[in-house]
């Protein structure tokens, strides 16, 4: 495992969902409770089957988890993996009505108080063909790698403005994870704001800088 200390010179300003339905999706994620941690955008684009990617909540107990899981399926979003205790904790998988994908999971096993509405972390899972190769990518970039385990998963370091955290994963491992089928053609459906210039990555995630980030009224929601 390799550790990195230094602040990250890139990083997430911003994550921006699009989708069909932008009133409808804001309605989701507010109910949800993640509304103020994503932005949302009318898009028609295509896509089909896994979208490479996931969006992870962390908090500090199951009974949290279950209140998280239980409003985001109450708002409408389908379970794909029910919460249940796993080796590393306890955690659920649900569907969000527009297609996104978001797992709330905690590292305890135990409740140690009633449930919250506050989340611990959130991390954005990047479902990619090649660690090692995005990882070097990422760096290119200026992130700054924060853990490393070869091959299967890497860890960057977030600035104090991000509102989330990055992370790669094999893109197969990650749909088993999720209880999903690895397939999956056409867009992404998210973009992330950077403190840099526009990029994609080498598996066709879009990067825009922060600066383009004002989205018209009549076509989105920005949430933060």
């Amino acid at each position: 495992m390799a550790m990195a200390t230094t602040a990250s010179t890139t990083s997430i300003t911003s994550v921006i969902l699009e989708v069909a339905d932008p009133q409808a999706a804001h309605r989701f994620y507010t109910a949800f409770g993640v509304d103020t941690h994503i932005r949302l955008r009318a898009s028609e684009a295509h896509s089909t089957g896994f979208r490479g990617f996931t969006l992870a909540l962390t908090a500090s107990r199951p009974a949290t988890v279950d209140s998280f899981l239980g409003a985001a399926v109450d708002a409408g979003a389908t379970v794909l993996k029910p919460a249940g205790k796993s080796l590393w904790g306890y955690g659920g998988v649900v569907q969000a009505p527009d297609g996104t994908i978001w797992k709330v999971a905690t590292s305890a096993k135990k409740d140690t108080g009633p449930a919250t509405r506050e989340i611990d972390e959130i991390v954005l899972l990047l479902g990619v063909e090649d660690v090692k190769a995005s990882k070097q990518f990422y760096v290119g970039r200026g992130l700054t790698v924060a853990r490393s385990f070869g091959g299967k998963y890497a860890e960057f370091a977030s600035g104090e403005s991000s509102p989330v955290k990055l992370a790669l994963y094999k893109r197969r491992g990650l749909a088993k994870d999720l209880g999903v089928p690895a397939d999956g053609t056409g867009s992404h459906c998210i973009v992330l704001g950077s403190t840099v210039g526009s990029f994609t990555d080498p598996d066709a995630f879009a990067w825009e800088a922060a600066t383009s980030l004002t989205p018209a009224p009549s076509t989105a929601s920005a949430l933060s």
